[in-house]
């Protein structure tokens, strides 16, 4: 079927972001439009633009016969704090408190429309990094791991605290959580993780870090290496951080429950180097 220029663009546009970081011949795409490479350049030329315009990504043209173009996702600046601003202002309501001084965040981890948005965000920060696969650990971290593996499509691993018979084989560790200082156990499949895998570590939350330090030990079985650490919120006032280098979108710096208050800020993400659109 021969297209017109305007249905190429589209179906160009669509496939590209559904593949990113995929590389895509020219050669492939002449052979699906039944057109010209030349035309096919002047098209990604267009498509790229407009990414770059819109705060959607960047199409990354890699040269030779082996080569073809990739697309990264990518936000603007001014993009990234209207999200996190967004983020800060629903989770300093008040109506989240629970008892305990925890807070619910199930709505905003069951939005999919929030979840694609850190994703990106997330995502971006990374770019420019080989990653093999995210990892999380069961359950709130599960719908950010999906959404930042979707935006660098590359496939997630949940660790677990209890072995499950679907899982086959596992390999189990004791790890130290951070805040409780409490003897607890990690879970994962042996046919979840190759070896050698470079890994983005992803979380809900963090105080301490015990739990992502748990994850870091846990990939040490696999001989696997950590590729970054990123997580939604981080806790402020902790006497002891078992994790340095990572990546968080909000801060939580107070939670008051006498006077019904939650302050957050925005996390150290415009702090790392992190090149926007």
């Amino acid at each position: 079927m021969k297209f017109r220029r305007s249905e190429r663009l589209v179906d160009m546009t669509h496939y590209l972001m559904n593949h990113p970081r995929e590389l895509v011949s020219l050669t492939w795409f002449a052979e699906r439009y039944q057109s010209a490479k030349s035309s096919i350049s002047e098209d990604l030329v267009i498509i790229n633009d407009i990414f770059k315009h819109q705060g959607i990504g960047v199409l990354q043209t890699i040269p030779g016969a082996a080569g073809g173009v990739k697309f990264y996702p990518m936000v603007k600046e001014d993009q990234a704090e209207a999200i996190i601003n967004k983020l800060c202002s629903l989770i300093a309501d008040p109506e989240r408190l629970l008892p305990g001084e925890y807070l619910f965040m199930t709505d905003l981890l069951g939005n999919p429309k929030m979840m694609n948005e850190v994703g990106k965000l997330l995502a971006a920060a990374v770019a420019d990094r080989e990653i093999d696969v995210i990892m999380t650990v069961s359950t709130k971290g599960i719908p950010i791991a999906q959404a930042v593996a979707n935006q660098l499509n590359v496939p997630f691993v949940i660790v677990r605290r209890d072995p499950k018979v679907t899982e086959g084989p596992t390999v189990t560790i004791n790890y130290v959580s951070g805040s409780s200082k409490r003897i607890q156990t990690m879970v994962l499949s042996k046919r979840s993780l190759k070896e050698g895998a470079r890994v983005l570590i992803v979380d809900d939350f963090m105080k301490a870090g015990g739990t992502v330090n748990g994850m870091i030990n846990l990939l040490e079985e696999f001989n696997a290496s950590v590729a970054g650490i990123a997580v939604l919120v981080e806790s402020e006032h902790v006497e002891e951080r078992l994790v340095d280098d990572y990546i968080s979108l909000v801060k939580l710096t107070d939670v008051n429950m006498k006077e019904k208050k939650i302050n957050v800020v925005t996390g150290n993400y415009f702090s790392k180097k992190i090149n926007f659109l």
